[in-house]
């Protein structure tokens, strides 16, 4: 809860502060906080995006090791609690 009370608080100086300002000095500020945000999520986005691919190599690497498992002969007594 530290961290979200630090965020409130830095809101408010930054809002502070921020009145205090020409418009135009606002608005290069607003813009900026745009540009940081955007940022943040193309960033996001490319970390999921990669996590996702990298799990699905993982799994394409392990299907034919576990397809052994999975056919094998010896182990159909399991098939009767799947009827």
């Amino acid at each position: 809860m530290d961290g979200f009370m630090s965020k409130k608080v830095l809101i408010y100086k930054t809002v502070e502060t921020l009145e205090q300002l020409p418009e135009d000095s606002i608005q290069e500020i607003a813009d900026f906080a745009e540009f940081v945000l955007k940022k943040n999520k193309d960033q996001l986005h490319q970390q999921h995006a990669g996590e996702s691919a990298l799990t699905q190599h993982a799994m394409r690497l392990s299907e034919s090791s576990l397809n052994e498992d999975w056919e094998n002969e010896d182990e159909t007594h399991w098939d009767s609690f799947l009827e």
